[in-house]
C-alpha cells in the first residue's frame, strides 16, 4: 500500500451515505492518510453524484484536509491502483427496492430489503453486478482490499469468496451499533464491551456480553425484554417475550423479529405500506430531503438528518475496518468473513458474520467459545442453505436454484405461491437479470 498517501474508491458515490463515510476519512486522516478519494457512479446517478461530491469537497476544505476528490462514470478509472474499493451500491436505486417490497405483501409474505423475498430479489440484483467489479479490481488494482457495504452483504460476501479473486471483507453496521446501544444500555464506553458474535449477516445472536469482568447478559437481556433494548431504527421494536429469551440465552439481533415474530411484523408492515408506503417509500422521501439539503452550497458538514436512512456508525465502522487493514492494527472487529471451521455446521465457503482479527492480512475470524445451541444452529443452516442456491441462481441464472432458495425460506410461503412469487420477482427484474432471460 501506498506509504505517501492512499487512494480509495467508492462504487455506488451518488449515494446518501457518502457524507457519512467522508466525515470518517476526515475525522481519521492522521491514522489513515487518503490522498485521492474517487467516488464513482452511474450514468443515471450522475445528478446525485455531483450534489455528494460538491459536499464532499466541502467538508475536505473545511476540515483543511488535504484529501483531494475525485467524481467519475468510469469505474475502471476509479479502481485502477486503489488501495480500497468500498462498495456501496444499490442495483436498481429505491425503485427496484420497493417493487421488492410490495411483491411479497402481495402473496401475504414479508418484504425486507435483505431478508426473506426481498433479499432474494436484491441478490440476483445485485451478485452478477459486483462480480464485475471484482474483474476491474483483479486487472486494475490486484492488490486492493474490496470492502462491501452492499446488501444483502452476507450473500455478496460468499458470492465473491466462492467466484472472485480479490481480497474482500464484508460490512454491516448493525453489530458496531449493537455494541454501541450495549454501551450505553451498560453505562460503559464501547471499547470496555466483549461481545461473541454468531451467525451470519442479519441472522445474528450476541452470545456472550461483558464489561470487563461484568456479565450483562442480564441486564441485556431483561432491557429488551421490556422493549428498551437494543434495536435498528429501520425495524419495529415489539420487544422480546421473556420466557423465550431466558430460554434462547442469547440476545437476538433486530432482524430476527421477521423470524420470532413474523405475525406481528408482517402485520405491521401491511400497516405501515398502506399508511405511509413501504421503507423505500420513506427512504425516497427522506433522500429527496436529504439532496435538497446537500445541494445548500454552504452546507459543509455531514446533516443530522442523514441518521433517519438507517446508516448510522457506517463510517466508524468502513473507516475502523480500512485503518485496522492499512496499519496492521490485530484489533477485533465484527465482519463477514469465510467461515472455515469456526462454525462447523455449515459450509467451510461460506460467509459467516463473526468477531475476527484484522491486520494487514484481511480478517482472521476467532473461535466460537460458546456452544451453539440447536435453536440457533438450525435456523443458521436452513437460512444458510437458501443463501447457496441464491447465489447459484444469481451467478447462473438458475431457475430451479432460485426456485427452491424460496421454497426453503422460512419467511416465505412454500409451494405454488412461491412459484407465482419468483416468477413476479423475475419479470419485474428482467432488465437487470438477462442470466434468467437469455
Amino acid at each position: 500500500m501506498a506509504r505517501n498517501g492512499l487512494k480509495v474508491a467508492v462504487i455506488g458515490g451518488g449515494s446518501s451515505y457518502t457524507p457519512e463515510l467522508v466525515e470518517g476519512i476526515i475525522q481519521r486522516q492522521r491514522e489513515f492518510p487518503v490522498k485521492d478519494l474517487y467516488l464513482v457512479d452511474i450514468e443515471d446517478g450522475q445528478e446525485k453524484l455531483n450534489i455528494v461530491g460538491a459536499l464532499a469537497r466541502r467538508m475536505v476544505e473545511r476540515a483543511q484536509s488535504p484529501i483531494r476528490v475525485h467524481l467519475t462514470l468510469d469505474r475502471r478509472e476509479a479502481i485502477r491502483d486503489a488501495d480500497f474499493v468500498v462498495t456501496q451500491i444499490r442495483v436498481g436505486r429505491l425503485s427496484a427496492r420497493a417493487r421488492d417490497e410490495r411483491i411479497p405483501l402481495h402473496y401475504d409474505c414479508l418484504g425486507q430489503e435483505t431478508t426473506g423475498a426481498g433479499g432474494f430479489a436484491k441478490g440476483l440484483r445485485t451478485i452478477p453486478v459486483i462480480l464485475d467489479i471484482c474483474q476491474d479490481i483483479e486487472e486494475l488494482a490486484p492488490e486492493a482490499w474490496m470492502v462491501n457495504f452492499t446488501n444483502p452483504t452476507g450473500m455478496v460476501t460468499e458470492a465473491v469468496l466462492k467466484y472472485g479473486r480479490v481480497k474482500n471483507v464484508g460490512l454491516c453496521n448493525l453489530a458496531i451499533g449493537t455494541r454501541m446501544e450495549v454501551a450505553e444500555l451498560a453505562g460503559v464506553d464501547r471499547s470496555q464491551v466483549d461481545f461473541e458474535w454468531i451467525g451470519i449477516n442479519h441472522l445474528n445472536w450476541a452470545t456472550k456480553i461483558r464489561a470487563g469482568r461484568d456479565n450483562l447478559m442480564d441486564l441485556i437481556l431483561d432491557a429488551s425484554a421490556a422493549g428498551a433494548g437494543v434495536s435498528v431504527k429501520n425495524i419495529p421494536d415489539f420487544g422480546w417475550d421473556p420466557a423465550f429469551l431466558r430460554t434462547l440465552g442469547a440476545l437476538p439481533c433486530s432482524y430476527l423479529h421477521y423470524y420470532y415474530m413474523t405475525d406481528l411484523m408482517l402485520d405491521e408492515e401491511r400497516k405501515s405500506a398502506q399508511a405511509e408506503g413501504t421503507r423505500a417509500e420513506v427512504v425516497q422521501r427522506i433522500e429527496a430531503e436529504l439532496f435538497e439539503l446537500y445541494k445548500d452550497p454552504h452546507l459543509a458538514v455531514k446533516p443530522k438528518q442523514l441518521e433517519q436512512r438507517g446508516g448510522a456508525f457506517y463510517s466508524l465502522a468502513a473507516v475502523e475496518l480500512m485503518a485496522s487493514i492499512y496499519n496492521d492494527r490485530q484489533d477485533i472487529q465484527t465482519v463477514n468473513v469465510r467461515n472455515g471451521n469456526i462454525l462447523p455446521f455449515l459450509p467451510q465457503d461460506a460467509s459467516i458474520e463473526v468477531n475476527a482479527v484484522v491486520g494487514h492480512q484481511g480478517a482472521r475470524p476467532i473461535q466460537i467459545e460458546t456452544p451453539v445451541s440447536p435453536q440457533i444452529r438450525g435456523l443458521l443452516q436452513v437460512v444458510k442453505a437458501y443463501e447457496e442456491l441464491t447465489i447459484e441462481a444469481a451467478v447462473h441464472g438458475d431457475y430451479g436454484a432460485a426456485l427452491q432458495a424460496l421454497m426453503i425460506h422460512p419467511l416465505v410461503t412454500a409451494g405454488e405461491t412461491a412459484k407465482r412469487m419468483l416468477n413476479d420477482i423475475l419479470e419485474e427484474n428482467r432488465a437487470f437479470l438477462p442470466r434468467f432471460f437469455s
